[in-house]
């Protein structure tokens, strides 16, 4: 396992090459270090940093789906009884390049039935960081990918977050995406709200691509803004009764709806022939929320 260090305009974070997640994600605003990630020295599964989904994201109801007039049968990948969120988060990546600023991986998964290659991008540049990440189908045959990030989000007690979505998903037993369902009232972040402190593990569909997290405490705000590939997202939130330590949340823009695999349209699922490529772009913009500073609507 390799650790990258990346600096540039103000920012500072760490890449690593398991899992290729990010490690922590860092702002130099005046005189203090404001954490726009969840800080983490881990790289296993249950680790709280931000990672890679590919070749799709959330869980896979029964392990298997039907694709063109078969059945496509995938293996548990972790303690979790559902394939998991692909195999990119549990991989190790390789080195492309790297100069200090920015960093490409690469990943390449030779297993059944999925085959492809996966390259995940950052770059810290005019103070915002940059993620890139994109797959190859090097298989034999047309299967349906997806891409998604994963980011664990600093929760402080006065967090709100914004973003407007036009769709809900419900949650069902075994923690699988259930039927869309109205909006509960907790969960409308047009305006910016605080998160609720009860389970959250929901998919926010057909939203804008854009969400301010904004951390009161410290002065500080979050614009995460997403190709319109990602144009779904999920938001998965701890019991503050059950873990009322819990200092982070998990907001993941997404390509597909949650349970893809299940709908007809396949959700927003992309059917990549043998060499085709899927691929998008996230960008996180640090703002002060200081008196007379500009902040990004």
């Amino acid at each position: 396992m390799e650790t990258l260090a990346l600096a540039s305009d103000g920012l500072t974070a760490r890449l690593s090459t398991q899992g290729g997640r990010i490690l922590s994600l860092d702002w130099r605003m005046g005189g203090t270090t404001v954490p726009l990630l969840h800080r983490c020295d881990e790289t296993g599964p249950e680790a709280r940093s931000a990672f890679p989904l590919v070749p799709f994201a959330n869980r896979l109801a029964g392990n298997a789906f039907r694709f063109r007039g078969e059945d496509v049968v995938l293996a548990p990948n972790t303690a979790d009884p559902a394939y998991l969120h692909g195999d990119g988060w549990l991989g190790t990546w390789a080195v492309e390049a790297a100069d200090g600023a920015s960093a490409r991986l690469v990943f390449r998964h030779e297993g059944e039935p999925y085959r492809y290659e996966a390259r995940l991008g950052m770059r810290l540049e005019d103070g915002a960081g940059h993620l890139a990440l994109e797959v190859r189908n090097t298989g034999g045959r047309p299967l349906p990918f997806g891409l998604g990030w994963h980011p664990f989000l600093p929760r402080t007690p006065e967090t709100k977050l914004e973003l407007r979505a036009h769709g809900f998903r419900a949650e069902r037993p075994g923690h699988l995406p259930g039927e869309e369902a109205p909006l509960p009232a907790d969960l409308d972040f047009a305006s910016a709200a605080p998160l609720p402190g009860r389970w959250v593990n929901n998919g926010l569909e057909d939203w804008d691509g854009r969400a301010r997290i904004l951390w009161p405490e410290r002065s500080a705000g979050l614009l995460v803004e997403a190709d319109p590939l990602f144009a779904h997202a999920f938001l998965f939130l701890p019991d503050r009764a059950l873990a009322p330590r819990a200092d982070w949340f998990c907001l993941e823009p997404m390509s597909h709806r949650a349970g893809a695999h299940h709908h007809a349209d396949l959700g927003g699922l992309r059917a990549l022939a043998p060499g085709e490529t899927l691929s998008g772009a996230l960008r996180l913009s640090p703002f002060s929320l200081r008196q007379g500073a500009s902040n990004p609507s």
